[in-house]
């Protein structure tokens, strides 16, 4: 279940990079076009990239698409890179809880304060922190569900351990 839904996350937040694209190939035309820059594109990419990178962050994680060093990995047992798995798992789930904590602590303080970035616009800053937060609790479930099944591969190494696969 955990799987599918940071696929299904994942997924619908990679389309903010279309959003983010948009808007910064507006502010191109219509700072060197037209010499008239935004006040506004420049914040929105900063969070609409920064949402997408923090968001997407699981779905990576399903992929095993983050940097791994492989030179340990590819020379050991099944049941050696499930232990060597685990234990980085290990640190991410502990990273993980301390930043879903920690975003959680920043998206109350920001919302309790109505805080505001310093543009002219001054545009709120809880959605931000929000999504750090969500992005935080996503890899972090995501973590647990690949240690557990590193454990199980730790102990049985030709276990069958099932893992969603992005369409």
């Amino acid at each position: 279940m955990i799987d599918q839904i940071n696929i299904f996350i994942g997924k619908t937040v990679s389309f903010l990079i279309w959003a983010g694209i948009v808007v910064l190939c507006y502010e191109v035309v219509a700072r060197y076009g037209f010499g008239e820059p935004t006040i506004w594109a420049h914040g929105y990419t900063q969070r609409i990239f920064g949402s997408y990178f923090v968001l997407v962050g699981a779905y990576t994680l399903i992929n095993r698409d983050h940097v791994r060093v492989d030179i340990f990995l590819n020379t050991r047992s099944p049941r050696a890179n499930a232990g060597l798995d685990l234990f980085n798992y290990a640190f991410l789930i502990l990273w993980g809880v301390i930043l879903t904590r920690e975003g959680w602590l920043f998206f109350l303080d920001s919302w309790a304060f109505n805080e505001s970035d310093d543009s002219a616009l001054g545009h709120p800053m809880w959605p931000i922190k929000l999504s750090l937060f969500l992005g935080a609790a996503l890899i972090t479930a995501q973590g647990i569900a690949e240690a557990i099944r590193s454990v199980v591969l730790i102990f049985n190494p030709h276990a069958d351990v099932k893992r969603s696969k992005p369409a």
